[in-house]
């Protein structure tokens, strides 16, 4: 990392901030909207305890290898293609941690992004089952229950208690066990306040623990463990889709091949450009 980074001339979230914006992600664009990692795994006691190692998430890690079952599940589907002839889709995860639906599920409680997230959704919300309404249970979907999910966070997680709250009282449905949709749940340490939570989840990603292991998720999402084979070898490789660089699409002649790689791109996602 950066020699003031590492003499804690700039915080975490200032530094993440700046490697986005090297990378080309930005707020005003919802497919390259910055990426922030998921920093705790405790979502569950009453208390949160930033000087315990197993508070937090693996950073050495990607979403897809958080848990060992998982992570085997994903190299698996990935040795499965080199069974088929279509090795150029040879990869771990078919989903990506960063896309325009992720980006305004997150934010789905706050204009403009409301609008945003039903026009991605085909003009109304989403089955109330699958909007974001638990900080607990998108982190186990994320990191261990839903093989088609892999999405790390953004950065208002780490600013923004508003986006946690439905303060324009949205009709968000209701789940199959009868929860209404309105606030996001949050985690027990928070004791219901999402100023709290929001506090707390910034001390986290400046606690000492973060700091030390940020520059190995850096690694997997700006960095040289980003693509080839340090990425097969870190478990940490998307659709060749997603590598928004690496497709030349002046060179596809067919206008319906780029149409549908262009749309997988504005739907699913990119990798954000190596720093």
């Amino acid at each position: 990392p950066f020699p003031s980074l590492q003499k804690r001339e700039i915080s975490n979230f200032d530094y993440l901030m700046y490697l986005n914006t090297l990378a080309g992600r930005s707020y005003n664009d919802y497919m390259q909207y910055p990426v922030f990692p998921w920093v705790l795994a405790d979502y569950h006691s009453e208390t949160l305890n930033l000087t315990n190692p197993h508070t937090f998430r693996d950073l050495s890690k990607p979403m897809g290898a958080q848990t060992v079952e998982r992570k085997h599940k994903f190299i698996q589907r990935f040795h499965e293609v080199e069974k088929t002839e279509d090795l150029s889709a040879q990869c771990h995860y078919c989903t990506h941690y960063s896309s325009a639906i992720i980006v305004a599920s997150y934010l789905v409680r706050i204009e403009p992004f409301t609008q945003t997230f039903c026009s991605l959704q085909g003009g109304s919300f989403d089955v109330a089952d699958r909007m974001f309404h638990s900080v607990k249970s998108t982190w186990e979907s994320a990191s261990r229950d839903n093989m088609s999910d892999v999405r790390e966070l953004i950065p208002e997680f780490f600013y923004l208690p508003e986006f946690l709250t439905n303060a324009n009282h949205f009709e968000l449905g209701c789940m199959q066990d009868g929860t209404v949709l309105g606030d996001v749940q949050l985690p027990p340490w928070a004791d219901g306040d999402p100023h709290k939570f929001i506090l707390l989840h910034r001390q986290a990603l400046e606690s000492d623990y973060v700091s030390a292991h940020l520059h190995c998720w850096i690694d997997l999402i700006f960095g040289h463990k980003q693509q080839g084979s340090a990425a097969v070898e870190a478990v940490n490789t998307y659709h060749p889709y997603f590598y928004g660089d690496k497709m030349d699409l002046n060179n596809i002649k067919d206008p319906l091949i780029k149409s549908t790689i262009l749309g997988f791109i504005s739907n699913f996602g990119q990798i954000p450009k190596q720093v």
